[in-house]
């Protein structure tokens, strides 16, 4: 049967399982927007404000659910308004594809009306890209791309699209998914790691989003329980392990606890599962993890020794590492080392100030005992972001979404309409400071159209508050350009989209429009006032040792 290039978008993204995209019409895409209509019955559209919130609806999408989202935009700006969104994804390592429009062929590399070299400009920011200049090689693309993007370690892909290609008719034949099949390492591999664990007498485990990508938690947790080591996570695998287990000490690095950086500094083995060693984990390489042997587990090899010489490592699915090594290893007692570092636990809580009448600290315990634990949890980036990694206990995977690796003011409003829609049944709270939020606050708008329904806890504290951090303590308090003493009225801004929204200055006021904004399925918005000072603490200066924290 021939159909056209733009129904046979449709066929493969409806073989692929996607039942939502996000995206922004054009003119290079009109074609696919034409078929979208038509189609409207499989496949549901949301009209984001920006093409760069239908990237992160896309990416919050894949995060909550562990598919594969989609964003759609045209050719020019369109296709380079989705760039941040994609970094973003492939920073996190988070699978979306992008689907762009682009000029007919017969015009590309004529600097032609809303003409950009996409595919040229998102080469280092992707997994693989294509342009597609022939329809006939249209379906099986697609077909590429998202066993590409799901594939090893999962990422982003982008397809441009040529508006002839999306015209042109072809033969078409529906195909069923490939399957993907997890990477396994190799036995003596695995082996090695077995004896180095037998032998460790104060074991630590470091986890990241790869245990969440290879739905490994279980293993993970019955790992660190039959070794008795404490567990930290990053940013990326908050979730991987119950924040509610005693064995978990918190987060690692420049905002990590005390009990997680001594553990780091004093382990005589440091186990990383699923996560590259960012510079915001390690901050001082030659002082890091300086008494253990360093054994990485991961599935890309590229991250192997990239930024900390292991003594070993183990190449492959975290899952498929975890499930043999659990096979092999009989429960370990390390009674001294466990004691000492739940103690720290226990000793040093995470900091947090007592100042005005309404703290971060005790916003986000509220939200965390309103949702029973069990929200999703969206940010932008900043000071809120670090309280809502420290302050709520994550339970489960999948239930904290937010720019870790490129750290993308802007990211969350789309990525919590994402998270929304993709089907996990959770309540999602998006919490937002007032710097990053007013970015791509036009999202409001979608959310009213589609009643999303999404909490938004915007901690207005006057000022781009992590930059005014470092400002304070590192600056002299040259406060240069970080405070926003201008508008929006967020209250009136959220009249002005038709969205229901509350100001609270004070405990008892957050709890009652909380408790509310539970009780309504539509999007609420709730502006809360705190003072310009606040701090995230733990704090490790750049460049010192992880153990060197500023406590107060």
């Amino acid at each position: 049967m021939k159909i056209n290039g733009s129904q046979i978008v449709i066929e493969c993204l409806v073989e692929q399982g996607v039942d939502t995209v996000f995206g922004y019409p054009g003119g290079a895409v009109l074609n696919i927007y034409d078929a979208l209509y038509k189609n409207s019955d499989r496949i549901k559209h949301i009209l984001t404000a920006h093409e760069q919130g239908a990237a992160h609806a896309a990416d919050g999408y894949a995060r909550a659910s562990g598919k594969v989202g989609v964003c759609i935009a045209t050719s020019g700006p369109g296709a380079t308004n989705l760039v941040t969104g994609i970094a973003t994804a492939y920073m996190d390592s988070v699978p979306i594809i992008a689907i762009t429009g682009n000029v007919g062929t017969s015009l590309l590399g004529k600097d032609s009306f809303q003409e950009a070299d996409i595919t040229g400009i998102t080469a280092p920011i992707t997994k693989h890209n294509y342009i597609v200049k022939d329809v006939k090689d249209l379906a099986n693309t697609i077909r590429k791309a998202f066993k590409i993007a799901r594939s090893g370690r999962p990422g982003p892909v982008l397809i441009d699209i040529p508006k002839d290609v999306s015209a042109n008719l072809c033969e078409f034949e529906s195909q069923k998914p490939e399957e993907i099949k997890r990477f396994v390492p190799k036995k003596e591999d695995v082996e090695t790691a077995r004896e180095l664990i037998m032998s460790s007498k104060k074991p630590f485990i470091f986890a990241g989003g790869g245990v969440i990508s290879s739905d490994a938690c279980n293993e993970l947790f019955e790992f660190a329980k039959r070794i008795s080591a404490p567990v930290s996570c990053s940013l990326m695998g908050l979730g991987a392990y119950p924040a509610t287990d005693k064995l978990f000490t918190g987060m690692l690095g420049m905002h990590g606890t005390k009990a997680s950086n001594t553990a780091a500094s004093n382990c005589d083995l440091f186990i990383a599962v699923g996560t590259r060693f960012s510079d915001r984990v390690i901050s001082d390489p030659s002082k890091f993890a300086r008494h253990a042997k360093i054994l990485h587990i991961d599935i890309d090899p590229a991250e192997i020794d990239k930024n900390i010489k292991s003594y070993h490592s183990v190449i492959g699915d975290i899952k498929e590492v975890l499930a043999p090594l659990l096979k092999d290893i009989t429960s370990l007692e390390n009674p001294e080392w466990l004691d000492h570092i739940l103690g720290l636990k226990k000793k040093f809580k995470i900091g947090h100030t007592h100042i005005g009448s309404l703290t971060p600290y005790f916003v986000m315990r509220e939200v965390d005992k309103q949702t029973g634990g069990d929200a999703v949890i969206t940010t932008e980036v900043g000071q809120h972001q670090m309280w809502a990694a420290q302050y709520y206990s994550y339970t489960k995977p999948r239930t904290f979404i937010s720019s870790g690796g490129f750290g993308t003011m802007g990211y969350g409003t789309g990525a919590s309409m994402g998270a929304a829609l993709s089907g996990t049944g959770k309540r999602i709270v998006h919490i937002a400071g007032d710097g990053s939020f007013r970015m791509n606050s036009s999202e409001l708008a979608t959310m009213k159209h589609y009643n999303i329904p999404v909490i938004i806890v915007v901690m207005n504290n006057g000022t781009l508050g992590m930059v005014r951090q470092w400002q304070a303590l590192f600056y002299g308090g040259r406060y240069s350009q970080t405070t926003l003493d201008r508008g929006p009225d967020f209250n009136i801004l959220a009249e002005a989209y038709g969205v229901r929204s509350y100001k609270v200055q004070t405990e008892s006021e957050f709890k009652a429009a909380f408790a509310e904004a539970l009780s309504l399925n539509e999007p609420v918005l709730i502006n809360t006032m705190i003072d310009i000072d606040e701090r995230v603490l733990p704090m490790v200066p750049a460049g010192r040792p992880i153990d060197e924290l500023i406590l107060e």
